[in-house]
């Protein structure tokens, strides 16, 4: 049976992550220490400044822990996966264990993006549990409220959204009287959607000093819920922090090849309940 890795996004991190790996990988947490400036193992197993739920400190210690997590699966159990996505930043983790880069490109890379994403102010983010993805869009059309946007199709009946602060906290109610469940989430700002393109236009400038190498293993993007095409991996990275995760799309287009056995890679199991909940549904 084929394997798909899959690796978590922002959300999936919690104080004492990583634990057992910092070790075990010396010279990859100094490099980490020495490109961040801070601790990695500090901040993910203490968080001794309560910063870990930002989005500059998630991003990195969450990437890093991943690949971290990844590679010791590897050398554990010495096969490769089959196919990898990821969620979000999880992305990253996805190109690097598919050799698009290496670890201290990969951490450069959301260095970066996190810093860039924690600089936009003025946007929400909440998850609408219990109508489809098309019923969401259906209410944010009759109610006029083009300023939100769905930003992650988690699952046939878990979609985020996204948008300015004041029109997530009404639509909200609107959502609640049409028998959803609403979970505002506890982000800085309205990522995956319209509010971040600047943002996505600055990290396209600071992609293009970077190499990367064609991936050796089936990478499905976000983007398209498909593999990545050649030559694409600046503008789909790009373009990735603008437009919605597709994470129904991505996992329905594993399942149909050849069904693989899904593992995830990193802390929690968030993604593992949403593909329980993809699979279970009707197409």
């Amino acid at each position: 049976m084929s394997v798909a890795f899959v690796f978590p996004g922002q959300g999936s991190q919690k104080k004492g992550m990583g634990e057992g790996l910092y070790e075990r990988f010396h010279d990859l947490v100094r490099t980490a220490d020495a490109e961040l400036g801070y601790s990695l193992r500090e901040l993910c197993l203490l968080d001794p400044q309560n910063v870990l739920g930002q989005t500059q400190y998630t991003q990195p210690a969450l990437y890093a822990v991943n690949a971290l997590s990844y590679l010791a699966r590897r050398e554990d159990e010495g096969r490769a996966p089959d196919f990898v996505a990821g969620h979000s930043l999880g992305e990253y983790d996805a190109l690097f264990a598919a050799d698009v880069f290496d670890f201290h490109t990969g951490l450069k890379l959301v260095r970066k993006r996190g810093e860039l994403m924690a600089a936009v102010r003025g946007g929400g983010m909440a998850a609408i549990l219990g109508i489809t993805g098309e019923r969401v869009g259906e209410l944010l059309d009759n109610f006029a409220f083009d300023r939100v946007e769905r930003a992650n199709f988690n699952s046939p009946t878990q979609t985020v959204i996204s948008g300015p602060t004041e029109d997530v906290v009404a639509v909200s109610m609107l959502f609640k009287e049409a028998g959803a469940v609403v979970i505002p989430l506890k982000v800085s700002g309205a990522f995956h959607s319209r509010m971040m393109e600047p943002v996505g236009r600055q990290f396209r400038l600071f992609l293009d000093g970077f190499t990367f190498r064609e991936p050796k293993i089936p990478v499905i993007a976000n983007l398209s819920g498909r593999p990545y095409e050649p030559g694409a991996i600046k503008d789909t990275l790009a373009g990735q922090i603008t437009q919605p995760v597709r994470w129904t799309d991505t996992v329905r287009y594993l399942s149909a090849q050849g069904n693989p056995a899904f593992v995830e890679v990193g802390p929690g199991t968030v993604l593992a309940g949403l593909i329980r909940q993809i699979q279970k549904a009707p197409v």
